[in-house]
């Protein structure tokens, strides 16, 4: 099952960032897919779906907005080290 979802901007939305109608739905959802991933809110999995990407895409699509692939932060590799010591 899938839902449609509209949403209404001005000319000038499309325009600033120098895209159709289209593509500028297709960026947002991988954009918002992107960050509720970061924000560790939902798996890759579910945000690649989101995006409407493979796996892989969504993974190259990680590098092009600079967020990592992997869902440890600093102190959770440094927890994980200590317990294998």
């Amino acid at each position: 099952m899938s839902v449609a979802l509209q949403l209404e901007f001005t000319d000038g939305a499309f325009s600033a960032l120098h895209k159709s109608p289209d593509e500028f739905g297709r960026e947002m959802r991988i954009a918002a897919a992107v960050k509720w991933y970061e924000m560790t809110t939902i798996s890759q999995e579910k945000a690649a779906e989101i995006a409407g990407l493979s796996r892989v895409d969504f993974m190259e699509a990680l590098g092009r907005f600079r967020v990592s692939p992997f869902q440890y932060g600093a102190q959770e590799v440094l927890t994980e080290l200590s317990d294998v010591n």
